[in-house]
């Protein structure tokens, strides 16, 4: 139903000049939509690193061969 209103929407175009519109109109969403969900993945990560090194800090489990940890 939505490709049909699509085409009578857009006339008479070949099916190529009708891909590479639709392409250009919609393109740069999908394009902004991947990276947002990419650098969101990415931000938790760091988050949940930051949270893990926390939660090591607070419990006293420190790295090795820093001052003050026991060995």
């Amino acid at each position: 139903m939505f490709l049909e209103i699509v085409a009578l929407h857009m006339g008479a175009l070949h099916p190529y000049e009708k891909v590479l519109t639709l392409l250009l109109a919609f393109g740069p969403f999908v394009v902004l939509g991947l990276v947002i969900a990419v650098r969101r993945r990415q931000d938790l990560a760091e988050e949940r690193a930051e949270e893990v090194a926390a939660e090591q800090e607070l419990s006293g489990r420190a790295t090795p061969g820093r001052p003050g940890s026991p060995s």
